[in-house]
């Protein structure tokens, strides 16, 4: 932990809103076009980098080690090793922890760290009851052939969503948004607070926007010429009378969690540049900020949203420090239920007590300085890119505000939470 890493550059691109089918583009193609309009700014050549280490939880099928293809692509030449992380939302997360690691040990000086998802990507699957059909027909004769069209279903054919079954958890059955639910009832939040959350979240990107606190978007051009030049899903006149409207859609019955409070399923990458005091030095760097310390933790996945209690409580206590130390917060939404079950967990004693083992907790953040500029249900939730977009807006909000240390933290589906405290650099 003695060796410091600095921030000294970070970039990400428009999250763009997935609309029933696939984007604009993959998820390598995000990936790279962000990576080299940021190394194309550097004072050093894309081969001067270490390693690049890209988070991403939902790859394409031709795009295996997708930080590697991103590396090549960008420029970063043959022998500059790369590799790709998965830790579901915290992915782009996680290749910034690595990052640190790799920096703090000696292997590498010079670092781009980040995170990636094309969501609306994710392939429709064909069952499994199909392809042994298919199997089977590939190996039989023709009078085989014709028994086996007498046996064919149609109803074979109705695809699998494949995010749907991604974002399932496997051991528990659960949607994401069901664990929400589960958090809802067991802390009392409702759907008046939830709602009220949500439009907090547009309302507050949408000026982000207009005063021009979104400096670490870089732009996009498709094929066709389009300009993708910000975040598509914010709704600048969302008021909680149009979100009260929609349905529940995780538990239609008795549920209170909405596609309105939940954060968007989107397109999106980012990355950051992270180097020692050494590279800066010989490079001429500017660091932004230090990477002080990362935590990560685990709970029962029924209840992953408050990941970021179990992974904020030991970040805190290794480091001498407690919530009201904190100057600003960035708290990926992944529903406004869970950020808010958060909050009362943090302020319930007894469930430190009993759950973290810890006597710290009695507070929470307060929400004034939670998520100042909008989060996920805004801007949009690509799952391997989070991590990465709130470690670098919380930067460039504490430059803003002139605060000395802040907090990056999100839940992880499958029941895990990570955290990473960052400290301000004059």
């Amino acid at each position: 932990m003695s060796e410091a890493v600095y921030i000294v550059d970070a970039a990400r691109t428009p999250f763009l809103k997935a609309r029933g089918r696939p984007g604009p583009f993959s998820a390598a193609d995000l990936a790279t076009a962000c990576g080299a309009q940021l190394l194309a700014r550097q004072p050093f050549a894309p081969d001067a980098l270490d390693q690049v280490i890209l988070g991403c939880a939902s790859p394409a099928a031709d795009e295996a080690n997708i930080a590697r293809i991103a590396a090549l692509r960008m420029g970063c030449g043959h022998k500059v090793p790369a590799w790709t992380a998965q830790r579901n939302c915290a992915s782009g997360l996680q290749a910034i922890d690595s990052a640190c690691a790799e920096l703090r040990l000696g292997r590498a000086d010079l670092v781009l760290a980040g995170g990636v998802d094309a969501l609306s990507r994710t392939p429709l699957l064909f069952s499994d009851e199909f392809v042994g059909w298919l199997a089977d027909w590939r190996r039989a004769h023709l009078f085989e052939r014709l028994r086996l069209l007498r046996r064919f279903r149609f109803a074979s054919l109705s695809p699998v969503v494949g995010l749907e079954r991604g974002l399932t958890d496997p051991v528990v059955g659960q949607l994401m948004g069901q664990t929400a639910e589960n958090l809802a009832s067991r802390f009392v939040v409702t759907r008046e607070e939830m709602d009220a959350w949500a439009q907090r979240s547009h309302v507050r990107a949408a000026l982000a926007w207009e005063a021009g606190h979104v400096g670490e978007v870089v732009p996009l051009v498709g094929a066709d010429g389009t300009l993708y030049a910000r975040d598509d899903g914010i709704r600048p006149n969302s008021s909680t009378a149009d979100l009260a409207r929609l349905k529940p859609f995780f538990d239609r019955k008795y549920g209170n969690v909405t596609a309105g409070n939940s954060s968007q399923v989107s397109d999106g990458a980012g990355w950051l540049l992270l180097a020692t005091e050494a590279a800066v030095e010989r490079h001429g760097l500017q660091p932004l900020a230090r990477i002080v310390d990362c935590a990560w933790a685990a709970l029962d996945p029924a209840a992953m949203g408050l990941g970021p209690v179990h992974a904020v409580a030991p970040l805190l206590a290794r480091n001498g420090l407690g919530i009201a130390d904190i100057g600003l917060w960035e708290i990926n939404e992944a529903f406004a239920a869970q950020v808010l079950a958060c909050l009362r967990a943090w302020e319930d004693v007894d469930y430190c007590r009993e759950e973290l083992g810890m006597d710290v907790c009695g507070i929470a953040p307060q929400q004034s300085r939670i998520n100042i500029d909008g989060g996920a249900i805004a801007l949009g939730h690509p799952v391997g890119a989070s991590g990465a977009r709130i470690v670098m807006h919380l930067v460039a909000a504490m430059r803003r505000e002139g605060v000395a240390r802040g907090v990056a933290t999100l839940c992880v589906g499958g029941g895990q939470g990570g955290a990473m405290l960052i400290e301000a650099v004059t």
